[in-house]
C-alpha cells in the first residue's frame, strides 16, 4: 500500500510518497505525471528528498486530470431523499480541472450565488489506459482512491436540465489529501461531511449503487480512460439542497470531508 500526494514547492510541484509523518519527493511533477509512467509503482517506491508532511502545501492530488467524470444520484439514500427512483444506468456529467483545489485550500463562493452546497464523495483515480473494460480490466485500471467534495452551485445547476454549469465553478472542488492505492483501501468505509463542526452527511461507500469497477467499465465503453483521469462516484444523503428549509455554505463556513482510511479535506469558504 502506498499513499501519494502532490506538493507545492516555491513555484513548482512534485509528486511525493507519504511515509508516516514524512513525504519523500519523487521524480514526477505531480501524481498525474507519475501515473503516466508505465512503471509508476516502481518509481513511487524510490527514495528521494524527505520533507516533513505537516509543513507541506498540498495541491489537488492530480492537479490536471485529462478527464473528470462525475456521477450523480449514486447513493441509495441520496436518491431517495431527492425523490427519485434507483437508476438503471449511471448519471454522468463532467467537471474541468480549473474547479479543483487542494485539500486545505479555500473554496471560492461565486459572488452572484447564495446556493453553495456540499457533496462529499469517493474519487477513483485511473492508473492504466483502459477502453471497453470488463470487470477484471476495470479493477486493474484503478490506481487508487482519494476524497473529493463536489461543491455545487445549486441555482446555476438547476437553470437547465443539464447540470454542468453548477458543477464546475473554478476553485470550488477540494480533492486529496492523497491517493491511497487499491491494496490499502476497502470499499466498506465511512464517509462523512461536516459544516462548522456539525455532521451533515454520514454514510458508507458500500451504499453506492454503481461501484468503482462498474463505473470504470461503463465509462470506458464511452471514452478511453487514461492514467490520472478521475471519477467522482457521487454523494450520499444529507446535502443542503434537500433540507427543509434548504441550507447552504456561506463565507467563513468550514467544510470537512472525511473517508475512513483515505484522510480528510478541510476547506473554508471565502
Amino acid at each position: 500500500m502506498m499513499k501519494l500526494a502532490t506538493a507545492r514547492f516555491d513555484g513548482r510541484t512534485a509528486a511525493v510518497r507519504v511515509d508516516g509523518d514524512e513525504a519523500v519527493e519523487l521524480p514526477a511533477a505531480d501524481v498525474g505525471a507519475l501515473l503516466a509512467q508505465p512503471d509508476w509503482r516502481h518509481v513511487a517506491a524510490q527514495g528521494g528528498t524527505r520533507h516533513q508532511l505537516s509543513g507541506l502545501d498540498l495541491a489537488p492530488v492530480v492537479p490536471q486530470p485529462g478527464k473528470i467524470v462525475c456521477v450523480g444520484l449514486n447513493y441509495r439514500n441520496h436518491i431517495l431523499e431527492m425523490g427519485r427512483e434507483l437508476p438503471e444506468h449511471p448519471t454522468l456529467f463532467a467537471k474541468y480541472a480549473e474547479a479543483l483545489i487542494g485539500p486545505n485550500d479555500e473554496i471560492v463562493k461565486p459572488a452572484d450565488s447564495d446556493a453553495l452546497d456540499w457533496e462529499g464523495e469517493l474519487a477513483v483515480v485511473i492508473g492504466t489506459r483502459v477502453r471497453n473494460a470488463d470487470a477484471e480490466a476495470a479493477a486493474a485500471a484503478i490506481a487508487g482512491y482519494a476524497v473529493l467534495n463536489d461543491v455545487t452551485v445549486r441555482d446555476y445547476q438547476y437553470r437547465t436540465k443539464q447540470w454542468l454549469q453548477g458543477k464546475t465553478f473554478e476553485d470550488t472542488t477540494p480533492f486529496g489529501p492523497h491517493l491511497v492505492t487499491t491494496d490499502g483501501f476497502e470499499l466498506d468505509a465511512e464517509i462523512t461531511t461536516e459544516v462548522d463542526g456539525e455532521v451533515v452527511q454520514s454514510s458508507n461507500v458500500k451504499d453506492l449503487v454503481f461501484g468503482p469497477v462498474d463505473l470504470v467499465s461503463y465509462i470506458s465503453r464511452i471514452v478511453t480512460l487514461n492514467p490520472g483521469d478521475v471519477i467522482a462516484t457521487g454523494t450520499p444523503g444529507g446535502v443542503g439542497h434537500a433540507r427543509k428549509p434548504a441550507r447552504y455554505l456561506s463565507v467563513g463556513s468550514k467544510l470537512v470531508t472525511r473517508i475512513a482510511g483515505l484522510g480528510e479535506l478541510v476547506n473554508t469558504v471565502r
